[in-house]
């Protein structure tokens, strides 16, 4: 059965919706994006629509997880075309849109931090960045109160970051990673592949072989987790259009280096091809 579908732009009247849904008896589940939404989106609400009855799709591009020189301006958007896509869905039962002003109606003088796990990775070159990915997305889970939030695989960091701000403030959500979605010759989904040019797009591909590479080394029972970790970079390095941010083996819990692989851990890329910053992750339990 296809879903009614509602666009609301405002704080008051996505809880309205969210409270007769509950009083129906609904669970209610959670997206957050910041729209231009793809096949990876797609992929996250149909998750929720599984695993609850109400689905809310958050469309929001958060400028405290932005730096001064990061691309907050030109990031893409089509807000049109994200609810054309959510509509025809049939999954979503509402779009939540707000404005900076409608979620930031005064300069916040709150944030929520994990420091140490998010001076790691990403975070090494965009301080400040899981500070404002944190704060937003508390914000949106006191908003809405879903029961389950969906979050992509690809944002492996952020997706631990959430993780533990959940665990730790004891919020009674629970938290669905969602497989990464791929273009056929492996390049993750990402709402940035818009800024590849033909070129930076066929070498964007060697995030996903370098991770592959390394997958199958472990496969074959390498467990030096500082070995791998040099040859994913030797990899990335060798790629003519290649810019190499970083390429590290990590514990998943902690997002800390680890000399030896076992536990849940992840293999975790990020580099530039032109003006777009691209990142990738596969995570394994060994």
């Amino acid at each position: 059965m296809t879903k009614s579908f509602m666009q609301s732009e405002t704080i008051a009247g996505v809880r309205q919706a969210v409270a007769a849904a509950r009083a129906d008896g609904k669970r209610i589940a959670l997206v957050p994006t910041m729209g231009y939404l793809h096949e990876g989106h797609l992929a996250l609400v149909e998750a929720a629509s599984r695993e609850a009855d109400f689905v809310v799709v958050s469309i929001f591009v958060n400028p405290l997880q932005f730096g001064a020189n990061e691309d907050l301006s030109s990031y893409p958007r089509d807000l049109d075309r994200d609810l054309r896509l959510l509509a025809t869905s049939g999954q979503c039962d509402v779009a939540f849109t707000p404005t900076v002003a409608e979620m930031y109606p005064q300069q916040m003088a709150t944030t929520v931090q994990l420091p140490e796990m998010a001076a790691k990775l990403c975070g090494k070159t965009r301080p400040g960045h899981f500070a404002g990915v944190a704060t937003v997305v508390s914000k949106l889970f006191h908003i809405v109160a879903p029961d389950v939030a969906c979050f992509g695989q690809k944002d492996g960091q952020q997706l631990a970051i959430i993780r533990r701000m959940v665990a730790d403030l004891n919020m009674p959500i629970r938290i669905v990673s969602v497989p990464t979605v791929r273009e056929p010759d492996g390049l993750a989904k990402s709402s940035r592949n818009v800024y590849l040019t033909p070129d930076e797009r066929d070498h964007a591909v060697i995030l996903y072989r370098t991770l592959a590479w390394a997958q199958g080394e472990i496969a074959r029972g390498n467990r030096d987790g500082q070995a791998i970790a040099s040859g994913m970079r030797e990899r990335i390095v060798a790629d003519p259009v290649a810019r190499l941010d970083y390429a590290e083996v990590v514990s998943l819990a902690n997002l800390e280096s680890i000399d030896v692989i076992e536990g849940d851990v992840m293999l975790a890329v990020a580099a530039y091809f032109g003006k777009a910053r691209l990142i990738d992750n596969v995570q394994l339990s060994v």
